[in-house]
């Protein structure tokens, strides 16, 4: 499995950002997330991925997942994501309260963009717009910080 490093931004309401792909014609809709490189931390990846792939930077980390999810990749893309050289992902999940100026978020403006456009939703929102194979990942990840939802729209 590939390591990935994944990151539920919360905002002032209790929402997390989502992003359109852009490589995707249906409606995938995904959190921020990317491989963690050889000797980096997940923690310091996630802040590096994040910046990456939406231009946020002014955030707090709040939580990390208590384990490490995997996913399997569909048998149509196995062969052909990551070169073939990976059957899924082993993923790390923060949640990070987003603090600065909205602004700042641009995912069409990064070096390399993933995301075409993006959203604030609800929490619970999130199993329903992800791919059929990241779905459980979602469920687990919306399960384990949903207190966090209501922490960070309580200090807002």
């Amino acid at each position: 499995y590939r390591l990935c490093a994944g990151i539920v931004l919360f905002n002032g309401e209790g929402n997390v950002f989502v992003g359109k792909r852009v490589d995707q014609a249906d409606a995938a809709w995904q959190l921020p997330q990317g491989g963690i490189e050889r000797n980096e931390a997940p923690r310091a990846a996630a802040l590096r991925e994040l910046a990456e792939e939406t231009g946020a930077q002014s955030v707090t980390i709040l939580a990390e997942s208590s384990e490490w999810l995997t996913y399997d990749l569909p048998y149509e893309l196995a062969g052909k994501v990551w070169n073939g050289k990976y059957r899924g992902q082993k993923q790390k999940w923060f949640a990070m309260q987003f603090t600065g100026d909205e602004g700042e978020i641009n995912p069409a403006n990064v070096q390399h963009p993933e995301f075409s456009t993006w959203r604030w939703v609800p929490l619970n929102d999130l199993p329903q717009l992800a791919v059929p194979f990241k779905r459980h990942i979602y469920e687990t990840i919306s399960a384990e910080f949903a207190i966090l939802a209501a922490e960070v729209k309580d200090t807002s």
